[in-house]
């Protein structure tokens, strides 16, 4: 009995060394790997350190790799980048994040070029022109400031990655209104999103240089739309009811941006 539970113990320790010399030679071509191999031993010891409930820590093997040389993320050339996201959480909600974060570490033009529902998953897949792969640890890191987390990578060529990101706590990053403060909205190439879930009524006020002509929509916390509001006639004020279940709020202009010169004022009405 005892040596039964010693060859299982012996089973699972190679197992676990394997899945994780797997993971790390799958982020590196084999020439590289070989020619550091004893050295890379040494970074990865303990491996036990690399796991987590037997789960593999792929941000960790990654970051290792980089903060040694081991990571190299740059083409020779400019090339096309595809790049696959999964998750298990709401697709609109998904994109939208994925979309925020994938801006704020630089990637302003990129295509879809599949997505796919099923039962378990959502699975969005993009493509770009680009002189190196995507940094995982500079999208965890934006990633992180709404609520979400790569639990794990996959590289299957270095101009091709997969990544899968747990959103089950995710949130826009956005201003919260709260009661009894006056928000100032600046001009801007965007829309404005803002976290109204604390708020029932408010008022929207803009400067008669401004030719704002409102686009409002309501969302709840997985970005299902609730209500849309369209108004086609200039105005200077607003007074808007926050539906039910409402999380965030969208601030826009029916025809373009260029319409709102000066700054528009978000002002609550009455807390939820």
């Amino acid at each position: 009995m005892v040596k039964i539970g010693l060859f299982l113990l012996l089973l699972f320790s190679f197992s676990f060394a394997d899945s994780l010399d797997e993971k790390i030679e799958s982020f590196m071509d084999s020439h590289t790997y070989e020619k550091n191999k004893d050295y890379i031993k040494i970074l990865f010891s303990p491996k036990s350190s690399f796991y987590d409930q037997g789960r593999v820590k792929t941000l960790k093997i990654v970051q290792t790799l980089k903060e040694n040389g081991l990571l190299n993320l740059s083409f020779k050339s400019p090339q096309e980048l595809r790049v696959h996201f999964k998750t298990s959480g709401s697709p609109l909600f998904f994109v939208r994040l994925m979309s925020d974060s994938l801006r704020d570490i630089g990637y302003y033009r990129y295509v879809t070029e599949t997505s796919n529902l099923d039962d378990s998953a959502f699975s969005w897949s993009i493509v770009l022109m680009s002189e190196n792969a995507t940094d995982p640890l500079l999208l965890e890191n934006e990633l992180s400031k709404k609520g979400c987390s790569i639990v794990d990578i996959e590289m299957h060529s270095l101009q091709e990655w997969t990544y899968v990101v747990d959103m089950s706590r995710a949130f826009l990053n956005v201003q919260s209104l709260q009661s009894g403060n006056i928000m100032e909205l600046k001009r801007s190439l965007y829309a404005h999103w803002i976290e109204v879930s604390k708020i029932k009524n408010l008022r929207i006020k803009s400067s008669s240089r401004n030719e704002w002509y409102p686009y409002i929509a309501f969302y709840d916390k997985s970005l299902h739309l609730l209500e849309l509001i369209k108004i086609d006639a200039k105005q200077t004020q607003i007074n808007l009811e926050v539906p039910k279940y409402t999380q965030y709020m969208k601030v826009s202009d029916l025809y373009t941006l260029k319409n709102i010169k000066d700054e528009l004022f978000v002002e609550p009405i009455e807390a939820r």
